[in-house]
């Protein structure tokens, strides 16, 4: 059981739908003080009204996390709101689909800034407030894709979320002295809106690829960022955790098909 999160000052980017939502639905669940952070108001107001079920204080912040006035101005809100910030779930993030070939320097671009500019904004922005608490939880949402695997067309995503672990270890080692820490969580495939909208054949197709059988629901990555927010996990930092169901284990179809 870990030491209560009830009152803890919360931020989650990108978490008026999908992992950011679920990431934040664990949070609330725990009692914390949650900031949505979204660009569409009507998906953020939706999930506030959601979550505030739960129990915990749920707002929501609209920003485009790409803008860096936009970020700072939220980290001011959050800590107006909720007496500091204490944890930041740095989700945020793209998946458009392109072949390389395909590909402009704008695509390349958009991508890049959305995904691994903005988390070094983000990041750096918080900072100031979780020195002021003496300690902080920093968690960035990465992928299996890019870091471990690759994906066609999916060559700016790969890059960006590998991006974010070498980020990620530096930042960890910088922050390290102001008893802050800095994680990051691979997910695999999640049962988000957009897998959902592609139908059960298309889950169930995916589903066979993974050894557990099944696809993650975006309530796993929340959970596995808790752990990395928890006060238990004080002492883990520049660390990742895959949760993916056991998808990158197999090195072959037929060492798959041998456990079924």
């Amino acid at each position: 059981m870990f030491t209560s999160f009830e009152n803890k000052s919360v931020v989650v980017t990108g978490s008026s739908k999908g992992i950011g939502k679920g990431i934040a639905k664990v949070f609330a669940k725990s009692k914390a003080k949650v900031m949505i952070v979204g660009r569409n108001k009507e998906d953020s107001i939706k999930t506030v009204q959601e979550l505030k079920v739960h129990g915990g204080t749920v707002d929501y912040f609209i920003a485009d996390v790409t803008n860096q006035d936009q970020v700072e101005q939220l980290m001011r809100t959050a800590s107006d709101k909720h007496g500091g910030i204490d944890i930041l779930c740095a989700n945020a993030g793209i998946f458009p689909q392109k072949p390389l070939l395909e590909m402009t320097t704008d695509d390349w671009d958009f991508v890049l800034t959305t995904n691994l500019r903005s988390c070094f904004q983000t990041v750096k922005a918080v900072v100031p407030y979780m020195q002021k608490k003496g300690m902080g939880r920093i968690i960035v949402t990465s992928s299996i894709t890019g870091p471990v695997t690759g994906y066609p067309g999916w060559s700016h995503y790969a890059a960006s979320k590998a991006g974010q672990l070498g980020f990620v270890r530096t930042a960890s080692l910088e922050l390290a002295k102001y008893n802050i820490t800095v994680n990051a969580v691979l997910p695999g495939n999640i049962l988000t809106e957009g897998l959902i909208a592609l139908g059960e054949d298309y889950q169930k197709s995916m589903a066979a690829t993974i050894p557990m059988n099944k696809l993650g629901s975006i309530e796993d990555i929340g959970y596995a960022a808790l752990f990395f927010a928890s006060k238990e996990a004080g002492y883990i930092t520049g660390q990742t955790i895959i949760v993916d169901g056991g998808q990158i284990l197999p090195e072959s179809i037929d060492a798959l098909n041998a456990t079924k």
